[in-house]
């Protein structure tokens, strides 16, 4: 580990954290977590990256499945840990073993974490292994990556706008994870935190572990046992920036709290940690080249390990889309919209959708944002629901509203298929902003209850935004059934509110 020339400086802004955390609980004597604050991300957003980037580490790295003992034994102390956090501030958090050699664990916005093998094994006992996964947690509960993102650029990248199909580049999930500081790649998954965070995540990361019943002092007592590494240490170290005699620090935060009774470890810890030995790890060179390859994709299937996200979190991985499955009709039953409308915030905007229709975050780059129905969605293709996205002039050039409508049509229709449009572009009002309506007509992904080829209507509604771009909707359905979503596209339109 690299020694910080600075580390007078970050001790400092850790002594005060520390400080903060202890004067707010001095009338209770007992430690208490702190109110996170707000992030430019919403919660919802926050979810639906996070599980997003989730599925995408199961194509990119090996992950053992949901019933290895090491999976079941990190998910039971997760949960003990999860426990200490108000209602009010916790996510829906998850847990994950990679089977990787070095020491490591990550966790992703909204809640799903992580763990290394090679973590597990280097604990000495249940408490330091507990200490790891409460830093992380910790990141989480502070919502450090959601608020690394400006609100600006976070609104641009969770809605895809980002001036990208009228000469940039379209940015899709990828790009989201980038702007909160995930990154994808031949190394598999990164995540960059400030010193400032590292700080944090330790004085909060004490906090829920005392909660929890084991004793602080097992987070300094790790990362001391990493620290000796050297500059050959653990990957944890350079993921996460050392801000400065952070075992100091953290032992001053800890030095006042009431003592108590702490738990060192437990019999399953023990066996789990005996088990973990025994399972075959890779190293972080055989994972980069294996992502390469899409050998942890085929490995992560052949052996069970399958990613699902929590009800109600869409990661644009439809029932409907498995590779060279037939698309069959659709039952009007299973497609038609609810009545109650919730309300979403992508970004730029909100807008209220049907309760048992679900947003879907783009799966790569280019893609759009949907709200549909699962049963509605085929592996390329949307056949009942809204699409959503974004378009910009190129830098320098200025296009009127109509200009940019038929431009994107235009674009639309290069993109293959028979897409016409059915008329000229209309206005229309959405969210007290003139905008303009075009009907347009192709064929559907679906076919018809006889299983033949039918006509699709796809609406398109342009809107202008302050800075020049356009958010744009397609409303879809097939022809003969788009009367029957016709009010509820009208009542999405009408909820619309630009941010």
């Amino acid at each position: 580990m690299r020694k910080n020339r600075a580390g007078a400086k970050h001790l400092s802004v850790v002594l005060v954290l520390a400080l903060l955390v202890t004067q707010s609980l001095a009338v209770t004597g007992a430690p208490q977590l702190p109110n996170p604050g707000k992030a430019p991300m919403s919660r919802e957003q926050q979810i639906q990256l996070g599980f997003q980037a989730a599925s995408q580490v199961y194509q990119q790295m090996p992950v053992l499945p949901d019933n290895s003992p090491e999976t079941q034994y990190i998910r039971q102390l997760g949960q003990k840990l999860v426990a200490t956090i108000p209602a009010e501030y916790s996510w829906p958090f998850e847990f994950h073993v990679i089977p990787q050699k070095e020491i490591n664990a990550f966790a992703l916005p909204g809640g799903p974490m992580f763990v290394n093998v090679g973590t597990i094994t280097a604990a000495s006992n249940e408490a330091e292994l507990a200490a790891v996964m409460a830093h992380e947690m910790s990141h989480v509960y502070m919502q450090h990556s959601a608020k690394q993102a400006g609100k600006t650029q976070t609104a641009a990248a969770i809605a895809g706008i980002a001036g990208a199909i009228l000469g940039a580049t379209t940015r899709g999930v990828l790009g989201q994870l980038a702007q909160a500081g995930i990154q994808f790649g031949a190394e598999g998954l990164i995540l960059k935190y400030s010193r400032e965070d590292e700080a944090q995540a330790d004085a909060v990361g004490a906090i829920i572990l005392y909660k929890a019943g084991y004793n602080p002092q097992a987070m300094a007592d790790f990362f001391q046992k990493l620290a000796a590494e050297g500059s050959s240490g653990p990957q944890f170290l350079s993921d996460h920036p050392n801000p400065g005699n952070r075992e100091a620090a953290i032992q001053q935060e800890i030095a006042s709290w009431p003592p108590k009774k702490f738990q060192t470890t437990s019999a399953a810890f023990n066996s789990a940690r005996q088990h973990a030995r025994g399972v075959k790890v890779y190293t972080a060179q055989q994972i980069s080249a294996g992502a390469k390859t899409g050998e942890w994709a085929s490995l992560n299937k052949t052996n069970g390990a399958v990613f699902k996200a929590p009800a109600g979190v869409a990661v644009n991985t439809p029932a409907s889309a498995q590779s060279g499955a037939a698309v069959r009709p659709v039952a009007l039953q299973s497609v038609l919209p609810s009545s109650r409308l919730v309300t979403s915030d992508v970004g730029p905007l909100k807008i209220a959708r049907p309760d048992n229709w679900q947003l879907m975050a783009p799966a790569q780059s280019g893609q759009d944002i949907r709200i549909a129905p699962q049963a509605g969605v085929t592996a390329d293709s949307i056949g009942y629901g809204v699409v959503l996205n974004g378009i910009a002039p190129k830098s320098g050039q200025s296009m009127t509203l109509d200009q940019m409508t038929s431009e994107l049509v235009r674009l639309m229709q290069s993109g293959g298929g028979d897409l016409q449009p059915v008329g000229n572009a209309q206005p229309i009002t959405v969210a007290g902003v003139q905008g303009r309506s075009v009907v347009m007509q192709s064929t559907s992904p679906f076919p018809d209850a006889n299983g033949q080829s039918q006509k699709e209507r796809d609406w398109l509604v342009t809107v202008p935004r302050s800075d020049g771009s356009v958010v744009y909707f397609v409303f879809v359905a097939p022809q003969s059934e788009f009367d029957r979503f016709r009010p509820t596209y009208d009542a999405m339109l009408r909820s619309v509110q630009l941010q």
